[in-house]
């Protein structure tokens, strides 16, 4: 009966972490680059995971980010949170703290911010094929789907 118990222990050893190994893995798919193209504006966003096992998505390339001067970046002039109206537009954060939820297999938890609107709405994240990322924000159950596709796997 011991060998048996210590058996036991010694597969849940071994095996656990490889289980949440793989529940891991499937949340940190969604690192990596993206492009999107909304409305004909075309910008980069990189998703990264924070410590807490969270994830953020910033931008860090726009196709065009000079105001007609040529010369002036554009900044988050509609940011309802005045500190961040300086923020170029090749910097802006978009999502802050998103949750993988292994269930349910989608990313939620958090709010994405249209710097077009200076909105921030409930987020959701699923991939609809290896390399598109639909996005969903939402308010008051109307919402609008956004598509990135994944340019570069941190994987």
């Amino acid at each position: 009966m011991k060998k048996f118990i210590i058996a036991i222990i010694s597969m849940v050893a071994f095996v656990a972490p490889s289980f949440a190994q793989g529940i891991n893995d499937k949340a940190d798919n969604i690192i990596g680059e993206y492009l999107t193209d909304r409305g004909g504006s075309k910008s980069k966003v990189r998703i990264t995971k924070n410590a807490d096992g969270t994830y953020d998505a910033q931008v860090f390339w726009v196709e065009n980010p000079y105001e007609a001067d040529g010369k002036t970046k554009r900044k988050d002039v509609k940011n309802p949170d005045k500190a961040l109206r300086d923020t170029p537009v090749d910097q802006i954060v978009l999502v802050k703290g998103l949750k993988y939820d292994a269930e349910e297999k989608y990313w939620g938890g958090a709010k994405i911010y249209d710097p077009t609107k200076g909105l921030k709405v409930n987020a959701t994240a699923e991939f609809e094929t290896a390399d598109k990322l639909k996005l969903r924000g939402t308010i008051l159950g109307m919402g609008v789907t956004l598509y990135w596709t994944r340019i570069k796997s941190e994987k």
